[in-house]
This record gives structure tokens, sequence and C-alpha cells, in this order.
């Protein structure tokens, strides 16, 4: 198994194409198969290396490295092969007509109720015609010539038996007339030497691929297989190519993790549920293209956000010391994490056990408090002083419930809500605590 995400470097990479580099990295991985990258850059003019950098650290961040790498810009002298071999065996043909000329081929025939395909009026050239254009200095542009006697047919690993009719699609330029190359010949040609065993893109690629099955063939290679995702939805059903800025650097400042990122995306649309993971490798045991539907999946910030939490709470220590504060014990560690939505967040946890905390007390409670103060002086400091504390207090102010822990909470962290204060009491410690209840 051989798969290749290729990515054109023209933006930074968002969520729909992270989905799909995911899921080929995931149907690699899980056959013991190689995952390349292809930076498709045949459009000089849109092209930036910035964005070529960001890709790579982008997956690098992820978890996707790549294991090769090609670039379309440095493979021209393939594809010139190709086109001279497709154009030997008649399956590609010079043209010569402008867009102009094309939009009023187009209007005549809607006038006629007739479908928009190319009439290959270019076939009808002369070698004379040829000369005459090439002597005024107009170049050509290259069309696939579509073999149209019948459907073309192939199983797809997620949406079974797929039928385009090549009838219904005009032949497609392959190379414009400036020389510069289009997707459709050159992908089929790198497949091909790169030796892809499945192409896994999103479902608008579906007729693309009826015709580069015809491409294939026309160049005598075995097609790879193919799978086709449902193209994935924002929370405002934006569909993938247009979700936006969604992407690793957004998802990196609001301190998402890569593992949560892989968890939610590689799941979406398919029939797994989503669960949190602790690496993409727990991915791969039950990973399969079957189980992706043609449903449109959606995709949800607050959904990646949630699944980011519940990985957070299961994280041990050792896997996030590095990224915790300095001092921060595994003991505060294990006390907080189940309040956290992101590992940052435990820096403010650990701000409220060192102190010092910033209370703001009712007044009401102010004998309630010194009567607390007064108790904990009294009573020996060990792991589960805060059970030791609270049961005194109880039965020495008959104070119960909410009454009797609140104000000893807000009191000691300043806040109303957080962490379970038998943990976070022993961290805080005896004289950090009675200074704050004073």
């Amino acid at each position: 198994m051989i798969t290749r995400f290729a990515p054109s470097p023209t933006g930074n990479l968002h969520a729909g194409n992270i989905r799909t580099a995911l899921v080929n990295w995931l149907a690699a991985r899980s056959a013991g198969g190689k995952f390349l990258l292809r930076i498709d850059d045949t459009d000089a003019a849109r092209s930036e290396e910035r964005f070529v950098d960001s890709s790579r650290a982008d997956l690098d961040w992820l978890g996707l490295t790549p294991d090769g790498e090609v670039r379309q810009s440095a493979r021209f002298a393939l594809y010139d092969a190709a086109l001279a071999t497709l154009a030997a065996a008649g399956r590609a043909y010079r043209a010569y007509e402008t867009a102009t000329e094309l939009d009023m081929k187009r209007k005549v025939q809607a006038s006629r109720s007739l479908p928009p395909v190319y009439d290959r009026a270019a076939l009808a050239l002369t070698d004379a015609d040829h000369a005459a254009f090439a002597a005024a200095g107009i170049a050509p542009h290259w069309r696939f010539r579509l073999d149209t006697d019948a459907p073309i047919a192939w199983h797809d690993r997620v949406r079974g038996d797929c039928h385009v009719d090549p009838a219904s699609l005009s032949d497609p330029v392959v190379r414009r007339a400036d020389g510069s190359w289009l997707y459709m010949l050159p992908s089929v040609v790198d497949d091909i030497d790169m030796a892809i065993t499945t192409v896994v893109r999103g479902e608008d690629h579906v007729t693309n691929s009826g015709v580069q099955l015809q491409m294939f063939e026309a160049l005598g290679a075995a097609p790879p297989a193919f799978a086709h995702l449902a193209l994935l939805a924002g929370a405002d059903a934006a569909l993938s190519k247009r979700l936006g800025s969604e992407g690793v650097a957004e998802w990196r400042a609001a301190g998402i993790e890569p593992v949560a990122v892989a968890a939610l995306l590689a799941r979406l649309g398919s029939s797994h549920a989503v669960e949190p993971v602790a690496s993409l490798d727990a991915l791969l045991p039950d990973f399969t293209l079957t189980a992706f539907g043609r449903a449109t999946a959606r995709f949800d910030q607050h959904d990646l956000e949630l699944v980011n939490a519940r990985i957070i709470h299961a994280m041990p220590f050792d896997a996030v010391a590095a990224r915790l504060p300095a001092g921060m014990s595994a003991a505060a560690w294990d006390a907080v994490r189940a309040n956290l939505h992101t590992v940052a967040e435990a820096a403010d946890w650990w701000a409220v056990i060192e102190g010092p905390v910033a209370v703001a007390n009712d007044p009401a409670d102010a004998d309630y408090l010194a009567a607390a103060r007064a108790t904990l002086a009294t009573l020996p400091w060990t792991d589960a002083i805060w059970s030791a504390w609270t049961t005194a207090l109880k039965a020495s102010s008959a104070r119960k419930g909410r009454a009797l822990f609140q104000p000893l909470r807000r009191a000691l962290t300043g806040r109303d809500h957080g962490p379970e204060m038998a943990a976070l009491l022993p961290l805080i410690g005896r004289e950090r605590a009675l200074t704050r209840l004073s």
C-alpha cells in the first residue's frame, strides 16, 4: 500500500486538507505501507514556498511525517514524455480556440439545449493549419482525447460502484498554450512513477478519476484503487474547500493537541465513534476505508475542543512535564488535569496553588472563616486534611453542603469552581492556607 497527499502550495492547509492527509497516512500505516507527499506546484504564478514549508511543518506537528516527497515543478520532463506518448497514439491533440471562442460555442450549445461539451473541432485541423498557426506565432493548448464508446466504471473503496459517462464530458485540456500543466495528466504520471496503489481524496474528484482511468490505460499502466471521501462541512455547513482558516496555526494557538485533531478527523464520516486516544497508533487497529460513508460529515471546532479536553484528562504527568510550569509536580498535575481544556491552563492552577491569591470573601462568612482557620491550625496535616477539617467544621458550625464548602474554596483559591479541594489543599500547604484564611 502506497498512498500520497498532494497539496497545492497556494495557501495553508485547513481541516479538509488535513483530514485527507490523515486518512492517507492511516491507510498506508494500517497496511504496513508508505505515505508520500507530492507538492503540486505546477502553477508557478500562485505557488509560494512559504506554503510548502508550512505544509511540511503542519504534517510534522500532526505526526504525519511522509516517507518521501516529490515536487511536480521538478518533473516536467516526465510530463513532456507522457504527452508525446499520448499524441503518438492519437490520444492527445492540439487545439487553438481562445477562451472567448470556447465561451461562444457553449452559448450556442445552450441555445440549442445541448450539453456544453467541446465539439472536437481541432481534430479536423490539417498539417497546413497547424503550420499556419505556428507561423502566426499562435501556440496550441493540448487536450486528452476521451474514448466515448462506453461508460467508465470502477469500484470505489468508499462509494462502491461508480460510473462516469465520457460522452458527457469535454476532452480535458492537459497543457495550456503557455506550456504550463493542468492537474489531470501530471497527477496520473506521478501516480505511475511513484507506484501509488491507492488514491484517497475528496468526492469532488470523482469525475476526474473517471477521466484519469482512461489516461492510465492510454499510458499502458495499471490504475490505483480509488477512495473518494465525502466532503467535510464546517459548523456553518460550508464544505471543506471553504472551511476558512481553521487549521494547524489556529489549533495550536487554541491549545489543541495534535492527537485530538487526529482522533476527531480520523472518525468523522465513518461508522466508528470519535473517542479520545493517546497516540496516532491507537487509531490503526480498526481503521478501514470501507468504514467511511457517503454522507457529508460536519467538522465543529467545539467538538474538537471537547475531544481535546478528554485527551488531556487522561494524559500522564510524563507526557506533559516538559510543558508545565517549573516546579509543578505529578501530584499537582493529577489534581488539576480533570479541570483543564488545554495543557496551558495548568499554569493558572499552579499559580493558585503557589499564590498569592486575590480573594473577595463575603463579609457574612467572616466569622465562619475565622473559626475555620482556628480549627485548621489545630489539626494534624495529612493528605486527608480536607476531609478531617470539613468534618470538624460541619460538627462545630452546623453548616452543610454549599454553605460549608464554598466559602473555604473561595478563600483558599479565589475561585468558586475548580479541582477537588481534597487534592488541592495538601498542595497549598498549611502556612499558605492559614494565611489565606486570615
